[in-house]
């Protein structure tokens, strides 16, 4: 013990000289939580260190510098696959990507220094669990503006830290009751209350409260459900690199045609592509410039043709592919859009992505940047137009679709139609471009989209990680990174519509009320106790 007290004195002694550098290293410490490390019990000590730090800064401006420090380190680690996006364009240096990284953290930051700042007007003068629990509330604010302050990033909630292994929820298993935000607001009250008791050397109350934290996030999931409705999810391995490469086109999607062929007699199945997944213009009426441009085919009605002779009788597909804005002859804009295909080539349905990623699908202040040499990293020069939102796909003895490409299963309350619940969620995406970090923080987060609003999230990507992950966020089946193939099966049931499918963000606000109301109570309780 006497080595342990030593060991806490220096590190005392060293925040209190140095609390900056101390700042920073806690936020790298807690990007470790997250996918692919999935250091969960360095992440909760970690923020806990943040509200002790935070708790002793001097002022509520040293409090925000202190967060502001702490976001930076955090956000270049966590989001260190952005920079690998670079990579995969022509336009701007690759070593553009590692500046890009830090200087999107500088803004990300803010978020944090507003928590720490809002915890440290009240826990430097309330108790010390009543200040944790205040700084857990201004926490789930903070991250939940995050998620929609000018168009929103809500990627890496720290939340994601209590989502279990593939094969359980853990933690995040109260995502129903809570929701995302609340979540992440619970990582900080636990963080923060480890801290506390290991400050005050309650050794014993310590170990029991892990043992409860590693039982829940070892808890096992229930034996699997099957659906009514079969279906195959296609995984081409197409790479990068050559994805936009009009002489592969061809040879795309002859890949992923193979790997899509029915294997047994016909039979009602849903065959399910990635973002990206068809090189075409599917739909008619664009000037014929733009089919010629497409090798793959180059006639909307033959492409559609050859797409229902692929899957056969009794199939559906949807699909990742790119519809045009026409006028006056000429393409002002595209669409990232899912298509719905039958097997006689005729479409039945489609969807327009809404939340799109800054210049990735469009190149923000284009008027002020485009001179400036700054291009979008996806390929042409047309920006992408968002589409009205969450929608759901009457597909009829396919099921009701509810549509989310790629980043946009990343926000939370906002990937279902509410007034008409969906049985499933379809999550297209294109991951790589995103290194070895991104892609299984994507599945995580689309995990935990699953276990709020108790829907299962269908995950078809051209690299991986191509997943079915059930209503209570277990991945029943998947394909690994950099692998072509094929999963067969049935969608799993969706649940009830949950507390968080009810009540979306409000639930999380309201869970931040609450703690706030708590937090007052405790202060008065202190007040009063003190007088007395």
């Amino acid at each position: 013990m006497d080595y342990f007290h030593a060991i806490a004195r220096t590190v005392k002694d060293q925040a209190a000289a140095h609390p900056r550098w101390l700042a920073i290293a806690l936020g790298l410490l807690v990007a470790t939580g997250f996918p692919p490390l999935a250091l969960w019990p360095i992440a909760l000590l970690a923020i806990g260190g943040l509200f002790a730090l935070i708790r002793a800064a001097p002022s509520t401006r040293e409090a925000a510098i202190l967060g502001w420090f702490f976001g930076v380190a955090h956000f270049t680690l966590a989001n260190n696959w952005i920079a690998t996006a670079f990579v995969y364009q022509a336009e701007m240096p690759v070593m553009l990507g590692w500046v890009a990284v830090p200087l999107a953290s500088l803004y990300l930051a803010i978020y944090p220094a507003i928590a720490g700042a809002a915890a440290h007007r009240v826990a430097r003068l309330w108790p010390l669990a009543s200040g944790a629990i205040a700084f857990a509330a201004c926490w789930t604010i903070a991250e939940w503006l995050r998620s929609w302050v000018f168009t929103g990033y809500a990627w890496d909630p720290l939340g994601l830290v209590l989502l279990g292994g593939w094969d359980r929820a853990g933690l995040a298993a109260l995502l129903p009751w809570m929701g995302t935000y609340a979540l992440s607001g619970l990582v900080v009250a636990v963080g923060s209350g480890l801290v506390m008791l290991l400050a005050e050397r309650r050794f014993v109350l310590t170990l029991v409260a892990a043992a409860l934290l590693t039982a829940g996030m070892y808890w096992p999931a229930p034996p699997p459900q099957d659906g009514q409705l079969r279906f195959t999810l296609i995984q081409p391995n197409l790479d990068q690199a050559s994805l936009n490469d009009p002489s592969q086109f061809e040879i795309q999607f002859q890949r992923i045609a193979r790997l899509s062929r029915p294997v047994a007699a016909p039979e009602r199945r849903l065959v399910l592509w990635p973002e990206s997944g068809v090189p075409d213009y599917l739909r008619d009426g664009y000037p014929q410039r733009y089919y010629n441009q497409m090798t793959a085919a180059g006639d909307p009605e033959f492409a559609r043709y050859r797409i229902g002779q692929t899957i056969g009788s009794g199939s559906l597909l949807m699909t990742g592919a790119v519809d045009l804005a026409i006028r006056n002859g000429r393409a002002f804009g595209a669409y990232n859009a899912v298509t719905a295909i039958d097997a006689d080539g005729k479409i039945v349905g489609g969807y327009n992505k809404a939340h799109l990623v800054p210049y990735g699908e469009y190149l923000a202040l284009r008027w002020l940047l485009e001179p400036l040499g700054a291009s979008r990293l996806v390929a042409g020069t047309l920006d992408f137009i968002p589409g009205p939102g969450p929608q759901t796909l009457d597909l009829g003895s396919w099921g009701q679709a509810g549509i989310q490409i790629c980043y946009e299963i990343t926000f939370a309350g906002q990937v279902v139609d509410r007034a008409h619940r969906p049985d499933y969620i379809f999550n297209p995406s294109n991951d790589g471009w995103f290194g070895s970090w991104g892609p299984p923080q994507h599945l995580g987060q689309a995990r935990m989209r699953a276990i709020e609003e108790g829907l299962p999230v269908l995950r078809s990507t051209t690299t991986g990680i191509s997943a079915i992950i059930d209503a209570g966020g277990v991945v029943r089946q998947h394909v690994d990174m950099h692998r072509a193939d094929r999963i067969d099966g049935s969608v799993p049931p969706a649940h009830a519509a949950t507390w968080f499918a009810r009540l979306g963000n409000f639930l999380s606000l309201a869970w931040a009320v609450a703690a706030l109301a708590v937090a007052w109570a405790g202060y008065l309780v202190a007040t009063r106790q003190r007088r007395g």
